[in-house]
């Protein structure tokens, strides 16, 4: 289909106008007796899916066969009915009367009998879309319950994001409802590439793999991609091929998710909004801080509600810590065999840093004003506060002396005019 697409930045758009790029983009008539399945993000990302949801049940509901959601978790944990009704703002009474049709999956990412390998990219391949990083194999798996459907509808937002640049499209196939081996590859392709250089830019190694496993994908694709403003408004709706209806939002997202200051700045406090509910996803109060923090620098996650490094992946990161890319590269031998994806977050959160002589020297403090106890985060190499010693006032409206305060850290991008070299490494 032709790409559809509607902005009323810096404006809201309307409910009848997401109605009508919905009306466009799936005639009724096109959908009687058709199996759809709707893969939405879980509540780690901000955006109206509940609005979507509803507007395209109201538009198709009754002439579809099967119209059901699977929640693109990627490696968070899975959603209860009562979670996943939040995230589609309803009620659990609604979904089980006016809404009784749509059943819900979790995607199950480390359930070997929940996917299926659908093909590999090659070493030629990832040669090529890696510019020459890498070159090997990569088995690319999915969940199985996509081939189930006539066809797939991919929901989500697109933000700024450090492993593949710009969040949403194939994203929310892979990692978002893919599995672990293609998953693990490319985001430790993200941290190979590094942080700095991969957030906010549109074509990046990681998309390009992320966009040729899309291709493996023989069920046909129609994706619904939202830029979101930061009072949570809905900026603009594309709709189209993932690839087209990416394109086009990123564009938009650029303009309205990447802030630029003059000058970096000694200390920055990112406040966590509760929705990021352990370290795994409060991370991005780093990422999206990283490119502004001053060389020496430090960078405050506060976020007192966070009590977990990840209810997935603590244990490992716990045994590995958290470090500099070059800390690991430096010593591949000995990690190579820990979860590429767990390495990469590692990386992300402790920034970028150097490894000579077998010391470790990194560019940023980071420090944790979470529920996290001062041992554990000596133990994993990150800096500790305790949260109730931090008041927030304290760091507000301090910039003129090179200290930032982000009120809703995590999905607004902080870049400097001029970048300094080491942001190119």
């Amino acid at each position: 289909m032709n790409l559809i697409s509607k902005s009323a930045f810096p404006g809201k758009l309307t409910d009848a106008q997401v109605a009508e790029v919905v009306a466009q983009a799936l005639p009724a008539s096109d959908y009687r007796g058709k199996r759809i399945l709707l893969i939405v993000p879980d509540h780690t990302r901000t955006a109206p899916v509940g609005l979507l949801f509803k507007t395209i049940f109201q538009q198709i509901g009754e002439a579809t066969k099967e119209l059901d959601v699977l929640v693109a978790l990627g490696t968070h944990p899975p959603m209860s009915e009562e979670a996943i009704c939040h995230r589609l703002e309803i009620s659990v009474e609604q979904h089980r009367h006016e809404f009784k049709k749509v059943r819900f999956f979790n995607h199950e990412w480390d359930n070997p009998a929940a996917l299926k390998e659908i093909g590999a990219l090659t070493s030629a391949d990832v040669k090529e879309l890696t510019g020459g990083l890498f070159s090997m194999d990569v088995p690319v798996e999915i969940n199985k319950l996509v081939f189930n459907y006539d066809q797939i509808i991919i929901v989500g937002p697109v933000f700024p994001h450090e492993v593949v640049g710009f969040s949403g499209g194939n994203k929310y196939l892979f990692p978002g409802v893919g599995g672990p081996k293609i998953l693990n590859f490319f985001h430790w392709l993200g941290a190979v590439v590094t942080n700095p250089m991969i957030i906010g830019s549109k074509w990046t190694p990681v998309r390009k793999v992320v966009d040729r496993a899309g291709a493996l994908v023989k069920v046909d694709k129609l994706c619904f991609c939202m830029v979101v403003a930061p009072d949570k408004t809905l900026a603009g709706l594309c709709a189209g091929t993932p690839e087209a209806a990416w394109d086009a939002a990123s564009e938009l997202s650029r303009q309205i998710h990447i802030i630029y200051k003059d000058a970096p700045f000694k200390t920055v406090l990112s406040n966590m909004p509760p929705m990021y509910d352990d370290l795994w996803v409060a991370g991005k109060g780093m990422y999206k801080l990283e490119p502004v923090v001053a060389d020496g620098g430090e960078l405050i996650i506060y976020a007192p509600h966070v009590t977990e490094i990840s209810v997935t992946h603590g244990r490992v990161i716990e045994e590995i810590g958290y470090h500099c890319r070059d800390y690991f590269l430096k010593q591949w031998d000995k990690f190579k065999s820990y979860p590429w994806g767990v390495l990469a977050h590692s990386t992300h959160v402790r920034g970028i840093g150097v490894m000579n002589n077998g010391t470790e020297k990194c560019r940023v403090q980071v420090t944790l004003a979470t529920g996290i106890p001062e041992a554990i985060c000596k133990k994993i190499n990150l800096g500790y506060r305790d949260p109730k010693t931090i008041r927030l006032e304290d760091f507000q409206n301090r910039e003129h002396e090179g200290v930032l305060f982000v009120p809703k850290a995590g999905e607004m991008l902080y870049r400097l005019k001029n970048p300094p070299a080491w942001s190119a490494r």
